[in-house]
């Protein structure tokens, strides 16, 4: 299906592939909070999806969802984890505004809406009247500025005083409100905000069981995660959790099959194949699906998913040597560059090397080749993937 990232819906009615295994990685290893940066339409929120499906307590059987599914086969201790949590489930995939006002009013619906979704806290006899009223002005969206950024670490003490059991708090594409800001110029007030609300809802909270965030960038050195010393995360450089965002050949070529066009699978590597993640190789999942749906029509669906104005701005403000770079690129060579997985919007423009960081991060270059340097960085040989970010580099990039 396209643009569906509701896990129940997606494998009630739809070829589904089978992700699962993700859970076990997870709680193989229980990390308190997790963080995974992949490119947009990598399959971040379905991802995400699947964990709360998973995870969260329910009226619902929501165990038959994974009852055919790999990870149901791995044993009892992993299955026993099924529907044992309060989930807490926000994206801000969404919040993309022109100003901070507007970008604040988007997120307070967005923590009412979650909140309104644990109605049963209203009507709890574990929280008192002081819980009830904090509920109600969030809910009401009468709440200060300074009270919503604790929003977070409230609900899940709420839920955890309701259920005796610690939440999951999950928030999916939690940089897209700061790449936004630093597109329309309230950079310093979206980050000044989420660095609260972040901190109150994964720092020190005896409330958490685990946390989970997606993102395209680290933004780590925003100071955002100040002091969070709990989070791991996992970028398009690390082998954990690597085939579990986008699609393998394999996962391609039984699709292909499945579809009785084994014979367009050379073609669809040649354009929607060629990024890794860690030591897998990758497909875009969004690209090959459209395929699919289009009846084996290549094109380049992905470009049109997003808002690309921010990497026409960093190319138009590019020096000299970063263009030829990118002209040597366009010409399917292969460039080394220093690649810092953490690296910041501001940093882009006043540091033009940067900008190889970014377009990887983002999905417009592959790695060839890594060499993990002292700093926990890289060096790393850089190409355009495939036929279809070649297309976007002609359209988008050097119209810039």
């Amino acid at each position: 299906p396209i643009g569906i990232s509701d896990f129940k819906e997606l494998v009630e009615g739809y070829y589904y592939v089978d992700k699962t295994l993700m859970i076990k990685e997870f709680l193989d290893s229980r990390p308190k909070v997790s963080m995974f940066t992949r490119p947009r339409r990598f399959g971040k929120t379905l991802a995400m999806d699947m964990l709360k499906t998973f995870f969260e307590i329910s009226e619902q059987d929501t165990a038959k969802y994974f009852e055919n599914k790999k990870i149901w086969k791995c044993g009892k201790e992993y299955r026993n984890e099924q529907g044992k949590y309060p989930v807490i489930f926000i994206t801000f995939k969404d919040v993309k505004f022109s100003t901070w006002e507007e970008t604040y009013s988007s997120i307070c619906e967005i923590i009412a809406k979650e909140y309104r979704r644990h109605k049963e806290l209203l009507t709890s006899d574990k929280c008192d009247e002081f819980d009830k009223k904090y509920y109600r002005k969030i809910v009401d969206n009468t709440i200060t500025e300074v009270s919503m950024t604790r929003a977070l670490q409230e609900l899940s003490y709420q839920l955890n005083k309701h259920y005796g059991q610690s939440a999951v708090i999950i928030i999916d594409e939690y940089d897209t409100p700061i790449q936004q800001g630093y597109t329309e110029g309230y950079y310093d007030h979206i980050v000044g905000f989420m660095r609260n609300l972040l901190s109150g809802a994964f720092k020190d909270n005896s409330y958490l069981a685990y946390g989970f965030l997606t993102g395209i960038l680290r933004v780590a050195k925003e100071s955002i995660f100040s002091g969070l010393n709990n989070l791991t995360v996992h970028t398009i450089l690390d082998e954990k959790y690597s085939e579990y965002f986008g699609f393998t050949s394999d996962e391609v070529r039984q699709m292909a099959k499945y579809y009785n066009v084994a014979e367009k699978y050379d073609d669809i590597c040649e354009w929607y194949d060629g990024y890794y993640f860690g030591n897998k190789e990758i497909f875009n999942p969004w690209s090959v699906i459209n395929y699919f749906y289009n009846s084996c029509k290549a094109k380049a669906y992905w470009q049109s998913t997003g808002d690309n104005s921010i990497i026409r701005q960093i190319v138009s403000e590019a020096d000299e040597e970063t263009a030829d770079n990118l002209r040597k690129l366009m010409q399917g060579q292969i460039i080394s560059s220093y690649v810092d997985t953490s690296v910041i919007y501001p940093e882009i423009k006043n540091n033009p090397t940067t900008i190889y960081s970014f377009l990887l991060a983002a999905g417009y270059l592959k790695t060839v080749k890594k060499d993990d340097i002292p700093d926990g960085n890289s060096i790393c040989d850089i190409a355009i993937p495939n036929k279809e970010i070649f297309y976007v580099y002609e359209r988008e990039i050097l119209s810039a």
